[in-house]
């Protein structure tokens, strides 16, 4: 129960320092939203300011924009006029949660086998093929491998869409950028802690007793990989969310990702800060979990 509560202040610490510091630093940065629009006359930039309380002290916007959010008001955009953050993000969380809820399902089996098969094989030439491809995973930018499957299977091979969501076919290639990362990421550690596991003593006498392979590395050896496995969980959630930015842009996915870098570029104070909520929310949400399997996996942590 402790363990619990203390989840759930954290959750909410964390959301509100988060919505502090985004607030602060987005308004100490000079001018406005409208200041940079020369096409508007300055009475009507005027208007706008005092509309959306722009002009008022910043100590005085903060405990306003404060006083909305504990109600879960997260504001009005200064981009899209008369839509509210709540309703631009809430029509775009779940576009962003599709993406990145198959890209884990993909992410997790590609990676425990391409971990265990690297782990398993690491003295043939198979095992070096799949160490170097792993290798590339994690060094390759979610960009770059976006583009490269965009100019081929978009624009060469004309097999699938490049942009956009429109049906499953749409999220083929995003979904494979966005995966790449964290599937070869989860590779890695499996592999190193499967080499770790296949060296020990129990592993050794189960060989010499004339076990099964498959059955010492699955029965034995993976269960051993799984508390690792439920660690990192964690940072590859928060990459797959904030992986997203760049994946959705890249292709016109109208999900929050999107939403973020054209607000960073309209100034739109209101959605930004709404954005870094949301995020913040979920990703302190999703550590709390994994937390809480982490010590139901091991109990020492209890």
């Amino acid at each position: 129960m402790k363990t619990l509560t203390f989840g759930v202040l954290k959750i909410f610490l964390t959301t509100f320092l988060v919505a502090s510091i985004t607030f602060f630093l987005l308004h100490l940065i000079p001018g406005n939203p409208f200041s940079g629009n020369k096409s508007l006359p300055p009475e009507i930039i005027a208007n706008l300011q005092a509309k959306y309380h722009l002009n008022e002290p910043i100590i005085s916007q903060y405990f306003s924009y404060i006083a909305g959010l504990m109600k879960g008001d997260l504001g009005p955009s200064l981009k899209y006029i008369n839509r509210s953050v709540n309703e631009i993000l809430f029509s775009a969380l779940p576009v962003s949660m599709t993406l990145g809820g198959i890209a884990l399902l993909i992410a997790i089996p590609v990676g425990l086998i391409f971990g265990i098969a690297s782990a398993v094989y690491s003295r043939k030439v198979i095992g070096s093929v799949l160490i170097i491809l792993i290798t590339l995973g994690i060094s390759l930018p979610n960009f770059l491998i976006g583009a490269l499957l965009i100019n081929i299977f978009g624009l060469k091979l004309k097999i699938l869409p490049t942009a956009l969501f429109e049906s499953p076919l749409h999220l083929i290639m995003p979904v494979i950028t966005l995966s790449f990362l964290p599937a070869a990421y989860i590779a890695r550690i499996i592999r190193g802690q499967m080499i770790e596991q296949l060296s020990e003593e129990y592993i050794k006498t189960a060989l010499a007793k004339g076990l099964p392979l498959k059955q010492i590395i699955f029965k034995h050896a993976f269960k051993n990989c799984l508390i690792s496995l439920v660690t990192i969980l964690g940072p590859i959630i928060a990459i797959l969310i904030t992986g997203s930015f760049v994946v959705e842009y890249i292709f016109a996915i109208p999900g929050m990702g999107r939403y973020f870098i054209t607000a960073f570029t309209n100034r739109d104070y209101f959605l930004i800060t709404g954005t870094a909520i949301v995020f913040s929310f979920i990703l302190t949400s999703l550590n709390v979990i994994v937390d809480a399997l982490y010590r139901k996996i091991d109990p020492r942590m209890t």
